[in-house]
């Protein structure tokens, strides 16, 4: 029984291994940081960190797994394909094992200065920091909501203008400068999700 259990963890193993590898041809067992980052449907930029001794074992990990976050997220959306746009795609560095901390902690700190939307649930590290994530996150409160809202919006609104609209001053009031301006404030609540 324990045997036959054995093979079905190895051939799921190999199975979603050639998943990633199809996701990302590079992708080996040496040491290194990884990401998993995607653009949601709503074009926020989303991403996991996590380091590996191992890096395409850990990933594969990550493909079966129901503990963290990342696991089910990666359930939710699947990974990047042709059909799947709005899926996980996956990049990684090589480091040494002695440098996995460091620069764990380095990336998670950075994307998330950057806006990215961090799927961690610790700002990284095997040893000291694990409890640091909300410092690199403000405090949510009613008016953060508010914030986040209109930069929802407002992304959503210059994507669906730069895709699909032209936004231009009403024929014969080009020249009037309460329209220039309104023109100017509408561009400037746009550059607002930035």
């Amino acid at each position: 029984m324990q045997k036959s259990n054995i093979a079905k963890a190895k051939a799921i193993e190999k199975k979603n291994r050639e998943r990633l590898l199809k996701l990302n041809p590079k992708l080996d067992d040496e040491s290194g940081i990884y990401f998993f980052h995607r653009i949601s449907e709503q074009h926020e930029k989303e991403i996991y960190i996590g380091q590996a001794v191992h890096l395409a074992q850990r990933c594969c990990q990550h493909m079966v797994g129901f503990q963290q976050y990342i696991d089910l997220s990666i359930k939710a959306h699947g990974l990047y394909s042709e059909s799947n746009q709005n899926g996980y795609k996956l990049s990684f560095f090589h480091f040494p094992k002695e440098r996995l901390d460091e620069m764990e902690q380095y990336y998670i700190k950075l994307y998330s200065e950057k806006g990215w939307i961090l799927k961690n649930k610790t700002a990284g590290g095997q040893g000291e920091g694990k409890t640091k994530i909300s410092e690199f996150r403000p405090a949510k409160g009613y008016h953060d909501g508010l914030k986040q809202g209109r930069k929802s919006l407002a992304k959503e609104l210059k994507h669906i203008i730069d895709t699909h609209l032209t936004v231009a001053i009403r024929p014969g009031k080009e020249k009037n400068k309460v329209s220039q301006k309104a023109l100017e404030k509408f561009w400037g609540l746009l550059k607002n999700d930035e």
